[in-house]
C-alpha cells in the first residue's frame, strides 16, 4: 500500500531511541523527509545517520530538550529552514517518573507537566501555521494506554496524557476543516528502554527480577507477549499518511489486547 508519504516533512519527538525511533525509521522508510529530535546529541546523531543510510531519506537531528519551549521553537524553525514546512507532528516525550500521589512533590508535578503537556502545545503552536497554510497536516501524539486504563502507580502519566487527549481531541474540531487530523496513539506494553528501565524500578520496589515483573505483564496481555516497536510504528505510520484522511480525534490502543473496555 502507497501511503502517499514521499516528498512530506516529519517532525518526531524524542526519536533517538524507543518508540520515536521506530516511528522515524517507518516514516523514513515511506519516502518522508525527518526531522529529529531528542536530548542526547551522540546518540540522536547515530540514530539519524542510519536512518540515512539505511532508508536513503533526507534526515535533520537537533538536540533539544522538548519541556523547554525555546528547544522547540529551535526544533521548528531548523525544520522549517531547512525544509519549508512541516507537514506531519509526531509528539513523543519520556515519562515522567513514577509514585503514588502522596509521595509526588510540587516540582515534580510542574516538571511532568512542562514535559508531557506542554511539549504537545507548543510543538503544536510551532507547526500549526505551516500545516494550515498547506491544508494539509497530521498531528499524532503517542500517549498511553493509561488515558483508557489507569496504570497503578503512575500518578502522573494516567494524569498529564489524559490531559493531552482532550487537547488533540478539542483541536481535531477546530481544525478538521482546513486538512488537518490529529490523533493519539496509546502503546501498551512494548519491548523499549523504557520499559526495561519500568520493570527494574518496579521489580526492585516488589523485590523481585525485572524479569519476573515483566512476566506479569505478558500475562495480562491476551496475545501474552510485549508488542515490538515495529508494530507500533506501523500503525503510526498509517495514521500521519494520505490514507488516513477521514481519521480524526480518535485514540488506538496498540496492546496485544490488553485494554479491556469496549470504546
Amino acid at each position: 500500500m502507497d501511503l502517499g508519504l514521499k516528498n512530506k516533512i516529519a517532525l518526531v519527538t524524542a526519536s533517538s531511541r524507543g518508540l520515536g525511533r521506530a516511528v522515524a525509521e517507518e516514516l523514513g522508510a515511506e519516502g518522508a523527509s525527518l526531522i529529529m529530535c531528542a536530548r542526547d546529541a551522540t546518540h540522536l546523531d547515530q540514530t539519524a545517520s542510519f536512518i540515512r543510510e539505511t532508508t536513503g531519506a533526507r534526515v535533520i537531528s537537533v538536540a533539544a530538550d522538548v519541556s523547554l519551549p525555546g528547544d522547540v521553537r529551535r526544533v521548528v524553525d531548523s525544520g522549517i529552514s531547512e525544509f519549508g514546512s512541516i507537514d506531519i507532528l509526531v509528539t513523543n516525550a519520556g515519562g515522567p517518573p513514577a509514585g503514588r500521589f502522596e509521595y509526588l512533590s510540587p516540582a515534580e508535578w510542574e516538571s511532568a507537566v512542562r514535559l508531557t503537556l506542554f511539549s504537545v502545545v507548543e510543538l503544536v503552536r510551532g507547526v500549526l501555521p505551516s500545516m494550515k497554510a498547506r491544508h494539509w497536516g497530521r498531528i499524532l501524539n503517542i500517549t498511553s494506554i493509561a488515558v483508557k486504563q489507569p496504570v497503578d502507580n503512575l500518578m502522573l502519566s494516567n494524569s498529564l496524557r489524559s490531559a493531552v487527549t482532550g487537547f488533540a481531541r478539542t483541536l481535531a474540531n477546530e481544525v478538521a476543516a482546513e486538512g488537518i487530523t490529529v490523533n493519539n496513539i496509546l502503546p501498551g506494553y512494548t519491548r523499549t528502554e523504557r520499559v526495561e528501565e519500568l520493570a527494574q524500578m518496579m521489580a526492585e520496589k516488589d523485590q523481585t527480577s525485572p524479569g519476573a515483573f515483566k512476566a506479569s505483564w505478558e500475562n495480562q496481555i491476551p496475545m501474552k507477549r510485549l508488542g515490538e516497536p515495529r508494530e507500533f510504528a506501523a500503525l503510526a505510520a498509517f495514521l500521519v499518511s494520505e490514507r488516513a484522511s477521514y481519521i480524526t480525534g480518535t485514540s488506538i490502543q496498540v496492546d496485544g489486547g490488553w485494554i479491556r473496555s469496549l470504546f
